[in-house]
């Protein structure tokens, strides 16, 4: 993934800012909890598709989970900055938002379980047909005590991968 520079469009999530009224903390608590589902939801969806072998579609659910990656930060910080008056002013709300967040990562954890996994068999399956391309095109030779002779540098091809298919 390759870092996008940060723009100043209208469509960017505000800066972070302080609260100072019960209803600016349940606001706040509102929209993380609006914006952890809204993720969630691109999680699972793209959790789904790469159980079922869908990568191609899952990779078209990036842009939209990083929008949300950057609101559901941005509404973070503010929530951190926030921590001391929510803790005084409503522990309930603190605690209902630490609960949907446990859940939150848990869905996460499970989402790069299935991502790692995906990985480690795509990896696996390169490694295997290029083990079998390099076998084929080495040749099978003795050397005078009737070992198996190494092969050379230049009997190794490298493979190459289209990714327009």
């Amino acid at each position: 993934m390759n870092p996008r520079p940060q723009s100043s469009s209208p469509a960017a999530p505000a800066p972070a800012r302080a609260i100072s009224t019960p209803a600016e903390a349940r606001k706040l608590a509102e929209d993380l909890m609006a914006v952890m589902d809204a993720l969630l939801g691109i999680i699972e969806r793209e959790t789904e598709l790469v159980r079922a072998g869908k990568v191609r579609e899952a990779i078209r659910l990036e842009e939209q989970k990083g929008e949300l990656s950057r609101r559901y930060m941005v509404t973070v910080e503010s929530l951190k900055n926030a921590q001391k008056y929510l803790s005084q002013v409503s522990p309930e709300l603190l605690a209902t938002l630490r609960r949907h967040h446990d859940t939150f990562r848990a869905m996460l954890q499970i989402n790069l379980t299935v991502l790692a996994t995906a990985h480690a068999v795509s990896e696996g399956i390169v490694r295997g047909v290029n083990a079998e391309i390099q076998r084929k095109n080495i040749p099978s030779t003795y050397t005078a005590s009737g070992q198996r002779a190494a092969p050379g540098p230049r009997n190794m091809t490298p493979l190459s991968v289209s990714r327009s298919l």
